[in-house]
């Protein structure tokens, strides 16, 4: 399982990477990466202001439970999950955890 683990928590990071590659920072606003391997949490943060408004606010978050990735909050379009199984996580390991358990029954990924 420790194998395991780590391949995940090595895509996880991987995708969070590619995301803020994606976005990129600019002058006013950063996208910031925060990467806790020891607690397993894995976040993308928006940082900064735009037109006199702050901006600041988690965009992607992702723990690592019990083996698996639980998408804490999906802050994109298309969704992360999908990201993830691209690159190597089966569909039955990520746990949509911004969904109530009885939602996360009629997905195509796991409850728990």
């Amino acid at each position: 399982m420790d194998s395991l683990k780590a391949q995940y928590r090595d895509i996880i990071e991987k995708v969070l990477k590619d995301y803020a590659d994606f976005l990129g920072n600019d002058v006013e606003v950063q996208v910031e990466l925060v990467f806790d391997r020891e607690r397993d949490r894995y976040l993308l943060v928006e940082n900064g202001w735009q037109d006199g408004y702050r901006i600041y606010g988690t965009l992607l978050h992702i723990d690592i439970i019990s083996n698996k990735p639980w998408i804490q909050h999906d802050g994109t379009e298309e969704g992360i999950a999908y990201d993830l199984v691209a690159a190597g996580i089966p569909k039955e390991q990520i746990v949509l955890g911004f969904r109530t358990l009885e939602q996360r029954k009629h997905t195509e990924f796991a409850v728990s």
